[in-house]
This record gives structure tokens, C-alpha cells and sequence, in this order.
């Protein structure tokens, strides 16, 4: 009995927790169905007197939102799928190929993450110009293609499973790359999953690096594109809360169709190891 009331306690207390992390992602949500006179009372009102859609019509008619979601979206998916590539064919070779100075190489890699993105911003600014990638898909993209805390991640669960299976398919004439396309990564799905999720929700909330490798309006990511949302009258609050809340949709979807996969990802290396 003692350990049942224990268990609710906990339960309600992650409730409370979960209630209060999210509490004002649930406010802005709410702050977007207000009307201005409700927004600006100087009274507190958390839930909207009625629903109040014009946020969401000018949101939507003084910036091209849609346009800068488009163009989060490609620059998200592309750059997560290529970066899932990169991360797990490299992991493969740090875990089950022999070479000279594999060890050094991956501390070297690994090297990189004490290194903050911040430092490298200007140098990589003047190679994407150089390069004439500025207002290109290619140009916001190429710096979210590979990462070595994924390297890291996928290496580390592909060293859990053995080196026998890798022999014996060697034995029986199984190549490289069919071993790492036809039996590892189908075996790896929930971490795979993982990580691209993880790639495609940080690239989708990066806002430093495409708005230095832009100035074309329609070029913008999303994020850039609501700071945009200026108005004569001064700031209005529902209409940015509104497009915050369109934002929104489509990382809540990824998690929602994900949710799985996502504890699976983070499960998998306790159950194997």
C-alpha cells in the first residue's frame, strides 16, 4: 500500500513538473485567441473571454509565414537526412573497420564538440561566401550536415552489438556496405530515428546562421521571419503568439508520430549494453 501512494505521489509530482515546463508554451498559445484589449489589461487573464482568429489572418497576411516554413522544412529535412548519413557511415567505420590512426582520428572528432559553434561563425561565413552559397538552400544548410556528438551517439550503440555477427557475414560474402545497409541499419531503426529528430528539431529552431547567410526576404527560415512581424502601432503581441503557435506545429507533430520511436532510441543502448 505504502509503495502505491508512493507511486502517485510521483506520478502527480512529474504531472506538476510536466504542467509547469510546457505552462508558457500553453499561455502563448492561449495569448494568440486574445483579443488586444484582453492582452493588454492590466489584469492577468490566462484563458481568452473568446476566440480571437484575427491573430492568426495577420499573422499570416503581413509576413509570408508559410514561405519561411517551406523553407525551414527543406533546409530541416535535407540537412537531418544528410547528416544521418554522414553520422552513420561514419560510426560504422569507427566501429567495425580497421585502419591506422582510426583512434586518433575519432578524438579528433570528438575534439570538435568543446569547440562552441559561436567561434566558428565567421570563418564559416567567409567560406559560404566565398563559395557564392549566400541566399542558398545549400549555403544554411551545409553546416547542420554533420555533427560529432551523432558520430558519437551511433557509434556508441553500434559497438553494443558484436564483432561475430560482422565476421560471420563476412565468412558468408556479405560486403560492407550490404552489411551496413541490410543488417545494421535496419537493426539500429529507433536510434536512427533519434537522431534524426534530434537534427531536424534543432536545424528547424536555429536562427544565428540563416539570418547571416540571407538577405533576400524570401530566403528567410522561420524563425527569422517572426522577428519580422513589425507593425505600425507598435509590437502586437497576438499576432506573434499566433505565429509562434504555427511554428509550433510541425516539431509537436514530429514528436507526436515519433514519441515511440524516440523512447525507443533512448532505450535501446541500456537494453543491450
Amino acid at each position: 500500500m505504502k509503495k502505491k501512494v508512493w507511486g502517485i505521489l510521483y506520478q502527480v509530482l512529474c504531472l506538476g513538473l510536466g504542467l509547469l515546463v510546457i505552462s508558457p508554451i500553453l499561455y502563448a498559445v492561449s495569448v494568440s485567441f486574445m483579443d488586444p484589449d484582453q492582452i493588454l489589461n492590466t489584469e492577468l487573464s490566462l484563458l481568452p473571454r473568446r476566440l480571437h482568429f484575427d491573430n492568426y489572418k495577420i499573422a499570416l497576411n503581413s509576413t509570408p509565414l508559410l514561405r519561411y516554413m517551406l523553407n525551414s522544412l527543406i533546409i530541416a529535412g535535407v540537412s537531418s537526412l544528410v547528416r544521418l548519413v554522414t553520422a552513420s557511415t561514419a560510426a560504422f567505420a569507427f566501429s567495425f573497420l580497421h585502419f591506422k590512426g582510426k583512434n586518433v582520428i575519432f578524438i579528433l572528432f570528438m575534439a570538435t564538440i568543446m569547440v562552441p559553434a559561436d567561434c566558428l561563425m565567421v570563418t564559416n561565413y567567409q567560406t559560404v561566401s566565398q563559395l557564392g552559397l549566400i541566399n542558398t538552400y545549400l549555403g544554411m544548410m551545409i553546416v547542420f550536415c554533420a555533427s560529432a556528438l551523432n558520430i558519437l551517439v551511433m557509434r556508441q550503440n553500434f559497438l553494443s552489438f558484436s564483432t561475430e555477427l560482422y565476421d560471420a557475414a563476412a565468412v558468408d560474402g556479405c560486403g560492407n556496405f550490404r552489411f551496413f545497409t541490410r543488417i545494421l541499419l535496419p537493426l539500429n531503426k529507433p536510434v536512427l530515428t533519434t537522431v534524426f529528430i534530434s537534427a531536424f528539431i534543432g536545424t528547424w529552431n536555429t536562427y544565428l546562421w540563416p539570418m547571416l547567410v540571407t538577405n533576400k526576404n524570401e530566403m528567410r527560415t522561420v524563425q527569422v521571419g517572426i522577428t519580422m512581424l513589425n507593425f505600425p502601432d507598435g509590437t502586437v503581441y497576438g499576432p506573434i503568439m499566433a505565429a509562434a503557435t504555427i511554428v509550433l506545429i510541425p516539431t509537436i507533430t514530429v514528436f507526436i508520430l515519433f514519441k515511440k520511436q524516440i523512447v525507443s532510441g533512448m532505450m535501446v543502448g541500456s537494453v543491450k549494453g
